[in-house]
């Protein structure tokens, strides 16, 4: 029987994904009877390019089954594959620091093509494995990173490859089940996925025979490569280029070269003796690597198949599918600037693998906060059922600690508007913090408080606040406006500017300015608005909005005027003595 944290009673996580897999995952571990080994959840990265939010999923759906796992009391391990030994296939788009030189370099490990320009990093795969290991770090994802060019060149996968080149015969027959001998004519075929034939699968020239092994040759450093014999006997292989070199090797000692994308996945599954490893919708379809593999680990190199679900696609807001060797595509870097790390793990552990995810950069990020603000107001309170607990956990925790989470975290729709107004200004902020955060006058509220989601909505108003939407208040009062004004909206304002002096609060302006057309229809403070009523307050709301910032709408009218400061709003609404 599986075991569950804390003696949880099974029904409370029935419709809890993660908890499932982590059922599955320990129930065939036992089943295989050996239960002292540990467990093994796995993912694979190729540093190729940009490693993008898509690339998140493939790690974070196992890293939340092993949290469970060890959460459990149960020996777990969460390997990262980089793929830093696959080929480079393409000079990328809007990758800085590089240009169409890049191109001689096609064809190469990746380890071996040399960095952006400018770049800390030895060469291409380290440059963009770094910010991807940072990330991790931050999203609280411990891991065991493998390198392939340290494990080929090791000659770590002497014997395995050996056991493929002498089942070459059997491994050609398995794939040859699956094959459509149409040609490399899709984007997913033509980055090695699964469309048509694998651009990965070498057939020797000369004879026809498959070879499920591609060397990389040592004159010009390519995998423009063609094995044209080998014998079993004593592993001496042949190959020749098309750069014209040719090489004799005996592949026992030969460690320039790897084993195909849908050999070299099942054979790390044996080796590593993989439990769990998920894969994305385009290598979970009829006939893909996933199912192929499959084949290969139980037929050949003598293993079983991981669990494995598919995941779905990871979308942005506006944007199509993502690709890393298109760059220009958000990364878990570059989501951390304004997502919150708690946040952005709530995000792909609330969906289950199968659901699609958007992740928003645009306006939509702030309803996203509020979603989760409201979700931590109803754990704080107990008051959120167990499938909402339990995934609010595992954002903000994992086995090993806890996640940075911002002390006083302020709605973050009302900190962008006044990183916006203030432009970021220090000191306004610091001015601001006593009506956005109330504070004990002997432990004064300061803005590491405030921290990291102020500093995510800095940066989001830097970077991705769209150029219509900044609000700017008008650098002195609209005179002719204010002149036109009838006696109803001056006594309005009269009644808006005494109440400035009684309480500077968001809370206390929200009140004011929703209070004032009351006020002026005879009404109390608490009265429910009625048609009449709202219509009164959207007049009000609209000629504030044009004192203030010359357009009839902005923020939330609270929010801005907390931001601007009573001076400033004084000076928009009032007329100049002549």
């Amino acid at each position: 029987m599986s075991r569950r944290r804390g003696g949880e009673a099974a029904e409370s996580t029935s419709q809890d994904w993660v908890a499932t897999l982590a059922d599955e995952v320990i129930a065939t571990h036992e089943k295989e009877g050996d239960a002292d080994r540990t467990i093994v959840c796995a993912s694979g990265l190729s540093p190729s390019g940009p490693i993008h939010l898509g690339n998140l999923r493939e790690v974070l759906t196992p890293h939340l089954v092993a949290d469970e796992i060890r959460r459990r009391g149960i020996a777990c391990e969460h390997l990262i594959s980089w793929d830093d030994f696959d080929r480079y296939r393409r000079v990328p788009k809007g990758v800085d620091g590089i240009d169409d030189s890049w191109a001689e370099h096609i064809g190469k490990p990746l380890t071996s093509v040399p960095a952006p320009r400018g770049s800390a990093h030895e060469n291409w795969a380290e440059h963009f494995k770094a910010p991807m290991v940072d990330a991790l770090e931050r999203l609280g994802v411990p891991f065991r990173g493998i390198s392939q060019t340290q494990m080929y060149t090791s000659g770590a996968y002497v014997e395995p490859t050996l056991l493929a080149m002498r089942e070459r015969a059997r491994i050609d027959e398995v794939l040859g089940r699956f094959r459509t001998r149409k040609g490399p004519d899709s984007e997913g075929a033509a980055e090695g996925g699964d469309a048509g034939v694998d651009p990965d699968e070498a057939v020797g020239s000369t004879t026809g025979e498959y070879f499920p092994y591609k060397p990389y040759c040592g004159a010009c450093g390519t995998d423009d490569t063609t094995i044209v014999a080998y014998d079993d006997a004593t592993t001496e292989m042949t190959f020749t280029c098309a750069c014209g070199s040719s090489e004799t090797v005996l592949l026992r000692e030969f460690t320039r070269g790897k084993l195909v994308w849908k050999v070299d996945w099942p054979m790390r599954w044996a080796f590593e003796g993989v439990d769990f490893e998920p894969s994305g919708v385009d290598h979970s379809s009829p006939g893909s690597s996933y199912e192929v593999g499959g084949l290969l680990v139980r037929e050949v190199f003598g293993g079983r198949q991981p669990i494995g679900p598919m995941y779905a696609f990871v979308g942005i807001s506006g944007q199509a599918k993502m690709s890393s060797s298109k760059g220009g595509v958000p990364t878990p870097s570059s989501a951390l600037e304004v997502f919150e790390a708690p946040l952005l793990r709530w995000l792909y552990a609330r969906r289950r693998p199968n659901q699609a995810i958007k992740v928003a950069f645009d306006a939509e990020l702030s309803r996203l906060y509020d979603e989760w603000d409201a979700l931590s107001r109803k754990v704080a309170a107990g008051t959120t059922g167990a499938i909402e607990a339990l995934g609010h956990a595992r954002s903000v925790t994992t086995a090993e600690r806890a996640l940075p989470t911002t002390p006083q975290p302020v709605p973050f729709r009302t900190l962008t508007s006044v990183v916006d107004v203030t432009t970021g200004d220090p000191e306004q902020l610091g001015r601001l913090l006593s009506g956005l955060v109330p504070g004990d006058p002997e432990d004064p509220v300061t803005l590491d408080d405030l921290r990291p989601r102020l500093d995510c909505a800095e940066h989001w108003v830097e970077h991705y606040m769209p150029e219509e939407s900044h609000t700017r208040l008008l650098a002195a009062p609209d005179e002719e406006l204010l002149a036109s004004l009838d006696d109803t909206d001056r006594e309005s304002l009269r009644l808006l500017l005494e109440g400035l002096e009684q309480d500077w609060s968001l809370d206390g302006l929200t009140t004011l300015v929703y209070g004032v057309p009351k006020v002026q229809a005879g009404l109390p403070m608490d009265t429910r608005p009625t048609d009449e009523l709202k219509a009164a307050q959207r007049r009000f709301f609209v000629l504030l909005y044009r004192l203030l910032v010359g357009s009839d709408t902005g923020p939330r009218l609270p929010t801005l005027l907390l931001a601007a400061g009573p001076e400033a709003v004084r000076r928009c609404l009032t007329a100049r003595e002549h």
